[in-house]
């Protein structure tokens, strides 16, 4: 969702070698949900960006947004989180940021910032079924939990470590059974509390 004829070319570039097909949106409410698997927001394209998250709140649920912009301060990147979104990017950022965003947006996982998801973590609600200390992991579902604190799609992880993305997904649902969470997000902010801290961790 842009007005930025430019920034829709770039996007378009970055996805042009893959399955990702990027379409236009000019106006909110211009969509059929059931078309688009990730809808992104030019923050320059509406005056109240916020307004606009809660609304499509509303009115589509099940859509995953993502928000794009200049902005990199702290508070605003978790109002973005905090009124629906499911990803920030900044206008800078690189085409396998791009890449990467979309893949784990489409997975579960929120991407932002690593200073953005370490305060969720910490503001988040304690999961009852989580055990207080870690559950035992195998070497292999320890590599996977790192590579998804890390960001990385199913995809990509499979390839990291040379097993098939269903495989990934097995190991992914085996996990949230084992650590006794719901879904994804949950699974890698229990990994960045009990496994792989942010503090020791290097930025995206």
């Amino acid at each position: 969702m842009t007005t930025d004829l430019v920034r829709l070319a770039g996007l378009e570039a970055i996805f042009e070698s893959s399955r990702i097909e990027v379409v236009r949106i000019a106006i909110p409410g211009g969509f059929r949900e059931d078309e688009i698997s990730v809808l992104i927001i030019d923050s320059q394209a509406t005056e109240h960006p916020f307004v606009l998250l809660a609304s499509l709140a509303r009115t589509h649920p099940s859509l995953l947004t993502m928000v794009l912009g200049d902005r990199t301060d702290q508070e605003y990147v978790e109002k973005v989180i905090a009124a629906g979104a499911r990803g920030y990017l900044t206008y800078s950022a690189s085409e396998r940021d791009f890449q990467m965003a979309i893949d784990a947006v489409r997975e579960g996982s929120i991407w932002a910032p690593r200073k953005v998801l370490a305060k969720l973590i910490s503001q988040a609600p304690t999961n009852s079924r989580t055990t207080p200390e870690p559950p035992e992991f195998t070497p292999r579902e320890l590599q996977v939990l790192e590579l998804l604190t890390a960001g990385r799609s199913n995809r990509e992880i499979g390839l990291s470590l040379d097993i098939d993305e269903s495989t990934v997904k097995a190991h992914v649902g085996r996990l949230m059974r084992k650590v006794g969470v719901a879904n994804r997000i949950s699974l890698t902010m229990f990994a960045m509390q009990h496994l792989f801290p942010i503090s020791g961790r290097k930025n995206r």
